[in-house]
Order: C-alpha cells, then structure tokens, then sequence
C-alpha cells in the first residue's frame, strides 16, 4: 500500500458538487457513484452516462522512428492505423507478460496518441524509454498531468455530441480520433469507450474540464442520462467481458492466455515478449481467462473468491460483480484448460459455501 497522498482531477469539487459518493482508485480520489451503480449502468445502457476519466494518462509519441519504435515497443501492428485511426495494444515484458493495455492513435505520420491506464502512468512511461535506443528519432511527451478527460456512453451519446459541440464538429465514429488545438491547449474526441455502447471520449485541456463536464452532464440529463461513477463503468465493462488491468491483466499472465490474441500481431518481424509468446503458443496454456456466469440464486461472486472444478480448487475470481442488465452474478477467471470449455460445470466459493456457475461466452450481454 503506498503512502503517496491521493490524487485528484479537476473534477474532484465537480463531483462533491453533485453528491458524488469518491473513494481511493488508482493512487485517485474519484466517484464510485452518484445517484447509485445499478441506476447509473442502466442509464447507459438505454439513454447516456458520463464518466470522469482525467486520471487515465495520456502520452504523445512522435518522430521519423516513432512508428518503428511503437511497433517494436508493443503487440498491435501499428502500420495498419491510417491517420485519424485506433486501435488497442499492449505494451509486455520480455517474459509475454502484461504490463498495460492502452488506445494508440495515428495523429499525423509520425505522431500517435496514447491513452494509458492511470495506475500505470509512471511505469509505462519508464518501460517506453527503456527500449528507446540512442539513434532512433523518438521524442516523448506526457500530457497526463495536464489533461482532463470525459467518456459519454450510450446509445444517446451522439445526441449529446451534437447539443454541446454543434453541426460543424464530427462524431468520431468506433476507433477513430478527431484533434484540435487552440491558446490554452490541444484537445482530442475519440470514438471509443469501455462499456459496450456506442460512445466517445474528449480529452481537453485540465483548466477547462469542469466547464465541458457541466455542459455534458446537462445535455446528458436532457436526453435521460446521468453522471456516473466508477461501479457502473465496471459492472459496463465486465458485462461485455473486457479485461480490467489489475484483475484481469498481469504481469506474469500473457495476452494469450486473456483471450487477447486478435491484438498480438505475430506476424511482425519483432516485438517485446514475442519469443516468449511464441514459446507459450509452442507449448500450450497454462491457463486462460475464462467467463462465468453463476446458475442458480447465490451472492455477487468477487476478486479471489476461490473457483473449484471436480471439487479442487483451481484458481480464483479475477473480476465478478452481479450483473445489473441480467441480474446473475457473471465473472471471468484464470482457470486450467480442461476446466475452460464452453458449459463447464464450476463451483464459486463464496464465505465459506460453494454456488453452482458454469463457464459461458463473453459477452455476456448483448444489446436485443
């Protein structure tokens, strides 16, 4: 546990303002809910949500090397994203591991934009300069502590767009990025998002955050939405089987064995922790990330709660929580690969009793 006084946005007195319940996340101070995580998802999933998202980091990399460099450094094939495009990445260690996944964006031709998870700001950015070489042409910037950042989720999020930022602006359609930049700093609209909705997030110049947040929020509640916190962004994303880096994602755990292979892209000539992926591939899984769903009537399943199969204990909850659009408690979980198979009978240990799950296909929501 570190000592490190707790961070706060420039959205912190934002959300004092309107009731936000915050709690430590990430090294943050940042609202768990505001009018309560169950009406907060289901805002999302039929109007518009809003989420603070300024702790996240943000870096710009660019350079003649910038896009060789980026394309050694991590798993995606960079040279595929024209500029204007996205994609998501992960940046491993030599041993395959997972050190961060993150949205890379093609800004110019040799200029990218990189949203990193908040947590691991600081060790992103030593992992990036420790395998940038002397001769490469690569120049780093952080704007992560400048910048300020907003998600809008929900299938009325284009709506919303068009009330705060008008007919001359562009929605930013699934993975693309529209920048601009005026006296007090740059600004980006990206068309991507961690909930399974259609939706976008703008990141803008800190000083100027509260006044976008406001205005968003108000359009938001127009169009039947809510402000919302950090319980329904993750009760969102675990509906739709995204990996949360932390519970989901580690160091010691490869993007193959997360079930993240479509966004390794083995046929480039090098990258870190290809050898080692490529040696697992070999040699086949210890374990993979699989979804579960819970069977019968039985409490929340959570992180470590222990997962037995044939009545052994075989690994435990990485991330669990009870789904708000199915009302079931669903979880995802590092298990042995006999105990992986779609229907699998599992059992969830949960105080000290054990409840029936089987394993399902992620999502686990679908829009109807």
């Amino acid at each position: 546990m570190s000592d490190a006084p707790l961070l706060r946005t420039p959205l912190y007195d934002s959300h004092v303002a309107l009731g936000g319940k915050v709690i430590p996340f990430a090294g943050w101070e940042m609202p768990v809910q505001y009018t309560g995580i169950v009406q907060e998802h289901h805002a999302v999933r039929k109007a518009v949500g809003v989420f603070d998202i300024s702790h996240m980091g943000q870096f710009i990399v660019s350079g003649s090397g910038a896009l060789a460099f980026l394309n050694r450094a991590l798993t995606n094939d960079v040279s595929k994203l024209e500029i204007g495009q996205g994609q998501y990445s992960l940046l491993l260690n030599e041993q395959g591991g997972v050190i961060d996944d993150l949205i890379l964006y093609r800004t110019e031709a040799s200029e990218f934009f990189l949203v990193v998870n908040a947590s691991k700001i600081d060790e992103d950015w030593a992992q990036f300069h420790r395998l940038i070489t002397e001769t490469e042409n690569v120049c780093f910037r952080n704007y992560s502590s400048s910048t300020g950042g907003l998600a809008i989720q929900g299938p009325k999020s284009r709506a919303v767009f068009e009330k705060v930022f008008g007919p001359s602006v562009t929605f930013p359609e699934h993975n693309t990025i529209v920048t601009s930049e005026d006296e007090i700093g740059p600004s980006w609209l990206c068309g991507t998002g961690y909930t399974g909705e259609e939706g976008f997030e703008f990141f803008m110049p800190a000083a100027t955050a509260p006044e976008w947040f406001d205005r968003l929020v108000t359009a938001a509640r127009e169009e039947g939405g809510l402000p919302c916190g950090l319980g329904a962004r993750d009760t969102l994303r675990l509906e739709m089987g995204y990996p949360l880096n932390g519970n989901d994602l580690f160091p010691d755990k490869t993007p193959l064995q997360a079930g993240l292979g479509f966004f390794v892209a083995s046929d480039k000539e090098n990258f870190v922790g290809k050898a080692a992926l490529l040696a697992q591939k070999e040699a086949g899984l210890p374990s993979k990330l699989v979804a579960f769903k819970m069977t019968g009537t039985a409490p929340p399943p959570r992180p470590h709660y222990p997962v037995l199969h044939g009545g052994q204990v075989v690994g435990e909850v990485a991330s669990g929580t009870q789904s708000p659009s199915l009302s079931t408690g669903i979880g995802m979980a590092y298990l042995p690969l006999e105990a992986t198979k779609i229907g699998t009978v599992i059992e969830i240990e949960i105080r000290g009793r054990n409840f029936p799950a089987e394993v399902v296909k992620k999502p686990f929501w679908k829009k109807a």
